[in-house]
């Protein structure tokens, strides 16, 4: 994985908002609706060879492909895993107290989660929000069955790639085995543990094609610090971890073999433009976050309940050959940052772990799932550029005119 040896070297955490046919089409297959697969898988080359292009003039260094072919950052992996049925939502103990963060701000809440940009679409339709949220259930061995689908998105992000010779590499991301099998799911498998293991050996398989093509492998796990509040906030950090460090060990099982320099791990608390006063603190998880076999750590750091947590590495030292990748700006507002904070702050970080230990990122996805656009597409160009400027103006700083 490329250091930041001379310069601020940029990225983001890998979605990017969809193109509206793209965006058409799996609205309608999430809908239970005909459409044309082979229109589908047109516009999915253009548009990630488009979305490629975008990266390129706007200057990110390490690029992904937007994501394009993904119903969602984790529901994408049940269209690609066996053993799977749709469920209710989940039941268990885990999530009784999952309201938790909706207390004081429940109409608040519901009104931010409900607007949601989204583009006007070819067909004319809108979401049906009832049947947007999907759970599934594990009724049957995992197994990997998303091989084509991998190879398609590979070959088309090589294409893409091929046309655009300024990246310095370049990632694709994939979800952790903690971020799709959510606990109270498993009605196979004698434990929660074995299901965890399962889904982390299938997970390997794709995870193994990313790295066997050439490519970065980002593992996506925004669900373990979610799970926290989705467990019990302030009443069993101990038991918590306990969970959270089980994900761990599977995470890892998932990527034995697979060499350190071609990992980076991100996690971070939901991407909600929500209050996030149920977040658990940075502090608490650092040790969890650092556990995980990979070179490069992408952590939310732009939104304003975790900004401050810069600090956290005051006291926590980066482990030696590792990298951090800070989210610099953040997705869940339509406030685009000044170059000039996006340097303060990678500059915090920096003087921190050292300069060419910090790569700068995004808070997350732009754009979770197909109707998870969380800000205007305007907006999310708006803010790489401004990434990237800021960039420019922290390496100035940190490394003088050689930069």
């Amino acid at each position: 994985m490329q250091r930041s040896s001379n310069r601020i070297l940029t990225t983001h955490v890998g979605s990017l908002v969809k193109t509206p046919p793209i965006i058409d089409a799996m609205r309608a297959e999430a809908m239970g609706e005909a459409f044309d697969r082979d229109a589908l898988e047109r516009e999915l080359a253009s548009g990630v060879a488009a979305v490629v292009r975008a990266q390129s003039e706007t200057g990110i260094d390490v690029p992904s492909d937007g994501e394009y072919a993904k119903s969602s950052w984790m529901g994408y992996v049940w269209e690609r895993l066996e053993g799977l049925q749709p469920s209710d939502e989940p039941k268990s103990d885990w999530f009784v107290l999952r309201n938790q963060q909706f207390r004081g701000f429940q109409r608040a809440y519901h009104r931010i989660e409900a607007s949601a940009w989204m583009p006007d679409l070819p067909s004319g339709k809108k979401p049906d929000d009832a049947n947007i949220i999907r759970f599934f259930a594990c009724t049957g061995p995992i197994r990997y069955r998303g091989h084509s689908a991998m190879r398609r998105d590979i070959e088309n992000f090589k294409t893409a790639l091929s046309s655009c010779g300024n990246f310095v590499e370049a990632f694709m991301p994939a979800v952790a085995p903690c971020s799709c099998s959510f606990p109270g799911m498993n009605h196979y498998y004698k434990t929660e543990e074995e299901y965890l293991f399962a889904t982390a050996e299938a997970l390997r398989e794709e995870y193994r094609m990313i790295v066997d093509a050439g490519f970065v492998l980002q593992v996506d796990d925004a669900i373990l610090p979610m799970m926290y509040v989705a467990g019990a906030p302030g009443q069993d950090l101990a038991k918590y971890r306990k969970w959270a460090s089980m994900c761990q060990d599977a995470l890892n099982h998932a990527l034995a073999g697979i060499p350190e320099d071609r990992v980076r791990y991100h996690i971070c608390w939901g991407s909600q433009n929500a209050p996030h006063t149920w977040d658990i603190p940075l502090r608490d998880i650092v040790d969890l976050v650092l556990k995980v076999k990979a070179q490069a750590y992408c952590i939310e750091a732009a939104n304003p309940r975790h900004e401050h947590e810069w600090r956290v590495w005051e006291d926590v030292k980066l482990p030696e050959s590792k990298i951090l990748i800070p989210g610099i700006v953040t997705h869940s507002t339509n406030v685009v940052e000044h170059p000039e904070l996006i340097a303060w702050r990678i500059g915090n970080f920096a003087r921190l772990v050292g300069r060419e230990n910090v790569m700068a990122g995004t808070d997350c996805g732009f754009s979770q799932g197909w109707n998870w656009a969380r800000v205007h597409e305007e907006v999310q160009w708006a803010k790489l550029s401004a990434l990237v400027e800021g960039a420019r103006l922290a390496s100035r700083q940190l490394w003088g005119a050689a930069s």
